[in-house]
């Protein structure tokens, strides 16, 4: 999982990975002055040097941002499997939308997510995007930007408890929350480094009361997938 947030002003980009006991390790985090491609591919470059396979299928978790996507498309190309964040999509769709919509709009998306036919799925969310059109065209195209990589667990063939755990960042949002929280009383930052220093200390710290996902005994289940999903590409490769 990929997310960012600000301190002072500046942007911390950082990752977190789930291993196949459920447990949750912050890997790694990057500065810049803006969310922005070049960012991301610094803090996955990174990971990379670290010993992060490229090749290997990864699950990758991100909210809408375009600056995430690109960085992973350039740094990990075909082998990242994108799972767009549903949270955050919910929230675009539904920016806007007029009030009386809203309602409406929200259950449609959570029922078509909700499917555990991927095909299903996609049908209900374009039929979704089709309503939404003669009174919110901005709307629909929202909904549409991205909306089969909001569909990826699905794709997957992961069950319902794991696919909740995964379709959306709230676990990276959940850390950088404590992370504000321990630097909640910095007054005066003194440059990058120690933004760098407090966010890398604070997440640490919250990596120690880290509970496994919910969901993780499917994750060997997804482990077996994401490796015949390599297979099957070395085979076409050769």
């Amino acid at each position: 999982m990929i997310d960012s947030k600000f301190f002072a002003g500046d942007c911390v980009v950082a990752a977190i990975g789930i291993d196949l006991q459920g447990k949750k390790h912050v890997l790694g985090l990057w500065h810049g002055a803006t969310e922005n491609a070049t960012v991301v591919k610094g803090l996955l470059e990174d990971l990379v040097s670290r010993g992060l396979d490229p090749e290997r299928k990864l699950l990758i978790v991100i909210d809408g941002a375009k600056a995430l996507r690109k960085a992973v498309k350039r740094v990990l190309g075909e082998a990242a499997l994108v799972q767009r964040c549903r949270i955050h999509k919910l929230r675009n769709v539904l920016d806007h939308l007029p009030e009386e919509k809203k309602a409406q709009a929200a259950w449609r998306l959570r029922a078509a997510w909700g499917h555990k036919d991927p095909k299903a799925a996609e049908k209900e969310l374009r039929k979704t995007a089709q309503w939404l059109e003669p009174f919110s065209p901005m709307g629909a195209a929202s909904l549409q930007e991205g909306l089969a990589e909001t569909r990826t667990v699905q794709r997957l063939g992961i069950d319902h408890t794991l696919c909740r755990s995964l379709s959306n960042t709230n676990l990276m949002e959940n850390c950088f929350a404590q992370a504000s929280h321990w630097t909640r009383r910095v007054k005066r930052w003194d440059g990058p480094r120690m933004i760098l220093r407090w966010t890398a200390a604070a997440l640490l710290s919250a990596e120690k009361h880290f509970r496994r996902i919910r969901g993780c005994e499917q994750l060997k289940d997804l482990g077996k997938v994401l490796r015949e999903l390599e297979t099957n590409s070395t085979l076409k490769a050769a």
